[in-house]
């Protein structure tokens, strides 16, 4: 952790000290102040990928990962006239590799821009990493509210998200704790990590504005496997409804070892799209049978005839559905990014291209009305570009194999579009 933190306190250093993130630089007929990516004639945009591809939470950067990839395809893997190289480095969905792999990309000065993170811990580490080189990130998958506001730090001006914020998909979970299950009471669980604290706190706002209260509010450990205790506690005050925006194993030795106490056997648990995998019901086993999840509606009936394209598509090339609701971000990330290539490029007589990070950074950022296929895409100051439709899905079977969005996790509440 000492050296997480050094390596992005020395990048924030670095800004205080001079101002600006890179260097301005005139590369042919561009100049930009955060430095000019050339690319000759024939060579390929680079275009960087910081995504969880191995751990316990691959599937989210898998079916992102797909998504992007499937987004370039759709361009002919063609940007501004020259082919796309798409890099990516595995932040598996954590601090120490957000750290690494933002390193790895942000000392290859052929990168123009960077997809990721998957994650909210990536984000954190690597995002001013990648800013101190002028890279920009577009995350679709890192969902923490402190990414994009209210003061975000310098390091973090780079960042932006084809992914919603959490602020959202919280105020939903809170109506339907209280609306839609009646629920008067709620128990917390957050595992210290940027979005689920965030989450939860949101929660807690929006469920107590509404006439709820929190009986048990507790942080565990994302390692940790004997929650025992703290079940046996939070059982003593009765609530009725469990919220823990948690990942991984943590979430499945909560699940399991809930099924343990007779008090809380029967309350129901809501949890966040993190679990929206098939590796949660084999972590949990049968205790998985009617957790409910937070998550977006990415059901073809919501996002319309685009999508049924897209979903063929990627039956064809991978061989298997969706793993996750994350693929649409990875998409509309690899959208974007293409268009406000395309926007800022500069080619000169001989055909080689000029690209200004600054530029592109400034024409992401203005991205307004984006046909995306999770929606109109238009982002705001901070970065927030992201829309979804959200839903409340339940699992109806523990069998991996059965895991199918709309089936397994059958949907069982809707929130319009925001």
């Amino acid at each position: 952790m000492k050296k997480i933190m050094s390596t992005a306190a020395a990048a924030l250093a670095a800004l205080q000290i001079t101002g600006q993130l890179a260097y301005a630089e005139t590369v042919g007929p561009v100049t930009d102040d955060l430095g000019v990516v050339r690319v000759n004639k024939d060579k390929p945009i680079v275009i960087g990928g910081l995504l969880a591809m191995s751990g316990p939470d691959s599937s989210l950067g898998i079916d992102e990962f797909r998504g992007a990839e499937l987004g370039f395809a759709d361009a002919e893997n063609m940007i501004a006239g020259h082919p796309i190289r798409f890099t990516v480095e595995d932040g598996q969905c954590n601090a120490e590799g957000g750290q690494t792999a933002a390193t790895k990309l942000a000392s290859d000065r052929s990168i123009v821009v960077v997809v990721g993170s998957s994650c909210s811990s990536e984000a954190r580490a690597g995002a001013p990493i990648l800013w101190s080189a002028g890279l920009t990130a577009v995350s679709p998958g890192a969902s923490a509210p402190s990414l994009t506001f209210p003061d975000r730090p310098e390091g973090l001006k780079g960042f932006l998200r084809t992914m919603y914020n959490d602020t959202f998909a919280s105020k939903v979970a809170a109506r339907y704790a209280f609306n839609g299950m009646k629920a008067k009471t709620a128990a917390t669980v957050h595992d210290g990590s940027p979005v689920a604290e965030q989450v939860v706190k949101a929660f807690t706002e929006d469920f107590t504005a509404l006439g709820g209260s929190v009986t048990t509010a507790e942080a565990v450990g994302p390692n940790d496997t004997d929650f025992r205790p703290m079940l046996a506690g939070m059982a003593r005050k009765k609530p009725d409804i469990i919220f823990m925006p948690l990942f991984g194993s943590a979430a499945a030795y909560v699940v399991r070892q809930a099924a343990e106490v007779p008090e809380l056997k029967g309350v129901p648990k809501l949890g966040t799209d993190g679990l929206f995998n098939p590796a949660f019901l084999e972590a949990s086993g049968d205790a998985s049978v009617g957790f409910r999840i937070i998550g977006v509606d990415s059901s073809p009936n919501i996002l319309g005839e685009k999508y049924k394209v897209f979903l063929d598509k990627y039956q064809a090339k991978y061989g298997e559905g969706p793993l996750t609701g994350f693929h649409t971000y990875g998409y509309d990330a690899a959208g974007i990014v293409k268009a406000s290539i395309e926007k800022v490029a500069v080619t000169d007589a001989e055909g080689n291209t000029y690209i200004g990070k600054k530029a592109l950074h400034d024409a992401l950022m203005a991205t307004k009305d984006f046909d995306g296929l999770s929606g109109k895409i238009t982002c705001s100051e901070n970065g927030d570009c992201g829309t979804a439709a959200f839903a409340i899905f339940e699992y109806t079977s523990s069998d991996p194999a059965s895991f199918k969005p709309g089936t397994n996790p059958i949907k069982i509440y809707q929130e319009p579009a925001k």
